[in-house]
């Protein structure tokens, strides 16, 4: 399974930046390939200054060895070993009209002191961050995550999404980090699932990500926007990075286990503001925006 999910996300990589890429028309992927001293390690793709992205990346890594005594804690295991593989993005586009999105597939295996599996799982999902609402936006996202989900198990879709909206929210704001989308974690074999239906599931809403995406991107990137709209985007983007660093278990785990910091905080935009006690204006398409952040809707 894992060297099937593997090479998976490696020809999903592929499939993606080279679609972002023909989207952006100015920007390439630039490419590192970085080793993990414990063991594996990834292939880091990242994007920078394009006519449509700003910054973002679609990073693979492929991680094994002797699991953190932080992380046997977490996991309530003794000595155990470990691999772990996964496809993590994150995009930040120009254009404040343009909305953010995070997608992260990934795949975890824990082995006994003889090599024998004792534990395995898939989790994963897709999400949006918009800076200014377009409910039509929203609805197309959330439609897609539906779809894909619906050709597996119809309890998916609100099961994963209500997830999504409990576990990307600012506590300490109270409010949530977008417009949702699917969270999904600890999918292991039931009587009802198999790994190998997991495997279907985890990469049908894989090969969803682009078209729930794209369509928003290119109905969007060339409309007009304001200084004080790019502030508007920047002041947001401040919540995505205390989110990302206070409450993100992906971003704990890579720098639990020793993971690359540039690729652990590849997610964080280039450029960011931090005012103090900002609120927006009354009536203002930025308080219609937090509105629905304090408040998750149900849009399909």
């Amino acid at each position: 399974m894992k060297d099937k999910f593997y090479n998976y996300i490696q020809e999903l990589q592929d499939t993606i930046t080279s679609k972002l890429e023909a989207i952006d028309s100015k920007a390439k992927f630039h490419e590192d390939l970085w080793k993990r001293p414990e063991g594996g390690g990834g292939r880091t793709r990242v994007i920078e200054n394009g006519n449509v992205f700003e910054k973002g990346g679609v990073n693979i890594s492929a991680v094994h060895g002797a699991l953190p005594k932080s992380m046997q804690a977490y996991f309530g295991v003794k000595d155990a070993d470990f691999f772990a593989c996964g496809l993590s993005l994150v995009l930040h586009p120009k254009n404040p009209m343009v909305p953010t999105v995070h997608a992260n597939w990934r795949y975890f295996e824990m082995y006994d002191q003889d090599g024998n599996i004792v534990d395995q799982w898939f989790g994963g999902g897709q999400d949006l961050t918009p800076y200014y609402l377009f409910e039509e936006d929203a609805k197309h996202f959330h439609q897609t995550c539906k779809t894909a989900c619906d050709k597996h198990n119809t309890d998916f879709y609100p099961k994963y999404k209500a997830r999504c909206d409990e576990y990307f929210h600012n506590a300490h704001r109270n409010e949530a980090r977008g417009i949702g989308g699917l969270f999904f974690d600890y999918c292991k074999a039931t009587n009802e699932m198999t790994m190998e239906n997991w495997y279907d599931f985890v990469t049908e809403v894989g090969d969803s990500f682009l078209e729930a995406y794209v369509p928003i991107v290119e109905k969007r990137k060339d409309l007009p926007y304001t200084q004080e709209q790019r502030d508007w985007q920047e002041i947001r983007r401040g919540r995505y990075v205390e989110f990302n660093l206070v409450h993100d278990k992906g971003t704990l785990f890579g720098l639990k286990t020793n993971g690359r910091i540039e690729s652990i905080l590849m997610s964080l935009p280039p450029h960011v503001q931090w005012v103090y006690d900002h609120h927006p204006e009354k009536g203002s398409e930025e308080e219609k925006l937090i509105d629905v952040l304090q408040n998750p809707k149900e849009w399909v």
